[in-house]
């Protein structure tokens, strides 16, 4: 692949680019399950660990994905083949770009099924329809819903459209505008829940259910948990921050908009459980519901509320907003590889890429219902498996070698120009993507393939972590003698 610097196109201001990547990594996760597992698994104890592991694990690895695409000016895909030809490495770390392209596609295709099913949620709730609703009709509501595929076809398709409309009109154009509404609408409708939250008379055990520490439930198993949502919280691995850190002009700090990022996406993902806990709590309501919480516990608790239309009407656009925001995000870096290496208009690739997930969510919007009990991988059905593919495998190697390649294969003075860091700050950072961040991916990667033998499968991910370090530091060694 030849050495192409194609990204005209650039983000207006550093604040806009921290909101585009905030809305990229602000999603659905963030709305149920962080608080879900946060009080699970320790409340203030597995808070504490999660956020070592951002500073540790997922701070590096985005700083690292925003400077490749900084450096490389282009979409994932090429700029990879930019900074490995730039640094005498091989061609095919571009295969590295082209993962985390595959990877977006694959996850946007269900992603939009969800979110669709988010709207139609805010649509049912705005004409009233949880007012006074018990449990049973909550859960054949949900039910009548996903069991319905020209249900979720429609609601699938107007999200499908929606994404594909507002990022084929560009930078400036597409993506800016809408985040610039999106983002601030949904910061003022969370701080609008976070402000009624503390008037349910519960508020305060909602913060004693997410924030007291209770080391007693502190396992190793809750500590990969949180290794794991810290590292896909962010949106790494997926080629996004490569291709909007390709945007960002050279005079705005990457390392100063990294640090707002991953501070706004705990920040953001903190409010919530707190809303959602406040409420759950008021209304005497199971707050481990896990997937449930979202569409079938808090319809219940807004159905019973004074002022509940109001509120869970705002609470679902608060989800919309969030899903469409990380929606638009997701074939981003597909639509600047086709519009730049294969010399498509930005429109036509947007329509064709969309139209390519759209096809694929087809297979989603049947695993609800008529492929329900189809299996493709184990027992997985097809929604299940490609989450599986893009979310347990395609993700963590896509940050394992992102960390691995600008650990010890960029250039020095390409890495020093992109991230500038004192001279100790950036020996801690090398340190911890040499050594650290591998690790911790490794066994999060062992992890999620199997649960069932983690003691041997964590003793086998020791095993190579070992090996990978003694190969690359005799590597070190060969290098530092042949000069």
């Amino acid at each position: 692949m030849s050495l192409l610097k194609l990204s005209t196109q650039s983000w207006s201001s550093q604040t806009v680019f921290i909101m585009a990547a905030v809305g990229s990594a602000v999603g659905l996760g963030n709305i149920w399950k962080f608080p879900y597992i946060a009080g699970d698994n320790g409340g203030g104890a597995f808070v504490l660990v999660y956020l070592a592991c951002i500073l540790i694990i997922g701070l590096p690895i985005l700083l690292s994905e925003i400077a490749l695409g900084r450096t490389g000016q282009a979409n994932p895909v090429q700029a990879m083949a930019n900074v490995a030809h730039e640094s005498n490495a091989s061609r095919l770390w571009s295969g590295l770009g082209f993962n985390g392209v595959l990877a977006g596609l694959l996850i946007l295709s269900f992603y939009t099924v969800i979110a669709g099913i988010a709207v139609a949620y805010f649509v049912t709730s705005v004409q009233g329809a949880f007012v006074d609703i018990s449990s049973q009709q909550a859960q054949e509501l949900f039910e009548a819903k996903v069991a319905s595929p020209w249900e979720l076809l429609f609601w699938h398709s107007l999200v499908t459209v929606f994404t594909i409309v507002i990022v084929s009109k560009g930078i400036r154009s597409g993506l800016e505008k809408a985040i610039n509404f999106m983002m601030p609408g949904l910061l003022i409708i969370l701080l609008v829940l976070l402000g009624y939250a503390t008037t349910t008379g519960f508020f305060g055990a909602s913060v004693a259910f997410m924030f007291t520490p209770d080391f007693s439930k502190l396992s190793w198993e809750a500590v990969l948990v949180a290794l794991g949502h810290a590292f896909f919280t962010l949106s790494i691995g997926l080629g996004t921050m490569m291709a909007y850190g390709a945007y960002v002009n050279q005079n705005m700090s990457i390392v100063k908009a990294s640090v707002w990022i991953v501070l706004m996406d705990t920040l953001i993902a903190m409010m919530a459980g707190l809303v959602i806990f406040s409420v759950v709590f008021a209304n005497d309501l199971a707050p481990g519901a896990g997937p449930g919480l979202l569409f079938q516990t808090l319809p219940i608790a807004f159905g019973q509320m004074v002022g509940g239309w109001f509120f869970g009407s705002l609470f679902f656009l608060l989800v919309v907003m969030a899903a469409l925001s990380s929606a638009i995000s997701l074939i981003e870096p597909a639509v600047s590889w086709f519009e730049q290496n294969w010399g498509y208009s930005r429109k036509k690739s947007a329509w064709m890429l969309g139209s390519v997930a759209w096809l694929i969510g087809l297979g989603t919007v049947l695993s609800f219902n008529y492929w329900e009990d189809i299996k493709l991988l184990g027992d997985r059905n097809f929604f299940a498996t490609v989450d599986f593919l893009t979310s347990s495998i395609m993700l963590p190697l896509g940050g394992l070698f992102i960390g691995v390649f600008v650990a010890w294969t960029m250039r020095a003075d390409l890495k020093a120009q992109q991230i500038d860091l004192q001279r100790w700050v950036m020996a801690l950072f090398n340190f911890s993507l040499r050594y650290v961040t591998p690790f911790a991916i490794i066994l999060v990667f062992a992890y999620n393939l199997s649960q069932t033998y983690i003691v041997p499968i964590m003793l086998i991910s020791v095993a190579i972590y070992v090996v990978y370090v003694l190969r690359l530091l005799r590597l070190k060694r060969v290098k530092a003698n042949s000069i």
